[in-house]
C-alpha cells in the first residue's frame, strides 16, 4: 500500500518504494500538496514528484536510478563538430534563467514518444517557479539569432543537478544547451546530474544506472555542500572542447 502524506508528514524511506514485480516500481507516496517546501525535501532524499493531471501528486524513487557524471559525457564526431561551430557562430548564444517560465512551458508542449499530454502541468509550473525564485531551479536556454530554440531546466541543490526536462525547435538545439550545462558543472567539478529513469537518448550521452542506495548516499553529501554559481554562456562548451579554443 502506498502511503497517502498530509501536509506535516514526513517522507517514508526510500527502501519502501515499490519494487519490480509491482505495476509502478519506484513509487514511494502520494499526496495532495506539491508546495516547493516538500519539492525540495524530496530531491534532498533522492525521490521527485511526477504525475498527470487528474491524479495526485506521486512521488518516486526507482531503483536503479539513472545518472550522467558530467567527466563521463559523450560526444559523437558530428555532434563535436556541432559545438564547435556553435563557438565560431556568433548567432547561437547560451543564456541561462533568461525566461525560466517559458522553458517549462515549452518543455510542457514537446511531444513524447509513446505520451498523450503531459506530466509538466500547471502545478508542476508554478511550483518550481517557486523554487527558481528560491535560486533552487535554473534553466539552460540555446538561443540562435535572437530566438530560444531550445533548453531545459532542473533543480539544483548544493553541488548536485537534478535534471527534468528538455525541449528542441530546431536540431539539436536541447542537446547544445545540455553540453553547455554539463561544461558548467564540470568546470565547478560536480561529479553527478540526476537523469531519473533510463532512456535510450540519455544513454547515448553517456548516462547509466547506478543502485538506489548508492545514489542517495551521493545525493545526501553533494546536497550539504555548498550551491555553485548559476550565471555563464557558450564558452562552457570549451570544457568538453579543450582544443577548440
Amino acid at each position: 500500500m502506498v502511503p497517502w502524506l498530509g501536509p506535516d508528514d514526513p517522507f517514508p524511506p526510500v527502501e519502501r518504494a515499490l519494487g519490480p514485480e509491482s505495476g509502478a516500481p519506484g513509487l514511494l507516496a502520494a499526496s495532495s500538496d506539491l508546495l516547493p517546501w516538500r519539492v525540495v525535501d524530496a530531491y534532498r532524499q533522492g525521490i521527485f514528484p511526477w504525475y498527470s493531471d487528474g491524479q495526485p501528486v506521486l512521488w518516486w524513487s526507482p531503483d536503479p536510478r539513472m545518472i550522467l557524471a558530467p567527466r563521463e559525457f559523450k560526444l559523437s564526431p558530428s555532434f563535436r563538430k556541432t559545438l564547435k561551430r556553435v563557438l565560431r557562430d556568433p548567432r547561437w548564444e547560451i543564456r541561462v534563467d533568461a525566461d525560466f517560465p517559458a522553458v517549462m512551458r515549452n518543455c510542457a508542449q514537446a511531444p513524447r514518444r509513446g505520451q498523450r499530454g503531459t506530466w509538466i502541468t500547471a502545478e508542476i509550473i508554478d511550483a518550481y517557479a517557486s523554487l527558481h525564485g528560491a535560486g533552487n531551479a535554473h534553466s539552460v536556454e540555446a538561443w540562435l539569432d535572437g530566438q530560444r530554440v531550445g533548453g531545459l531546466y532542473g533543480v539544483s541543490l548544493g553541488r548536485m543537478f537534478f535534471g527534468e526536462s528538455m525541449f528542441a525547435h530546431v536540431s539539436d538545439a536541447s542537446k547544445i544547451a545540455f553540453a553547455g550545462l554539463v561544461g558548467h558543472l564540470r568546470r565547478h567539478e560536480i561529479e553527478m546530474i540526476d537523469c531519473q529513469q533510463n532512456t535510450p537518448h540519455l544513454a547515448s550521452l553517456g548516462g547509466r544506472e547506478i543502485a538506489r542506495k548508492a545514489f542517495v548516499a551521493h545525493v545526501r553529501t553533494a546536497v550539504a555542500g555548498a550551491p555553485i554559481p548559476w550565471r555563464f554562456d557558450k564558452t562552457a562548451l570549451l570544457e568538453l572542447l579543450p582544443r577548440a579554443a
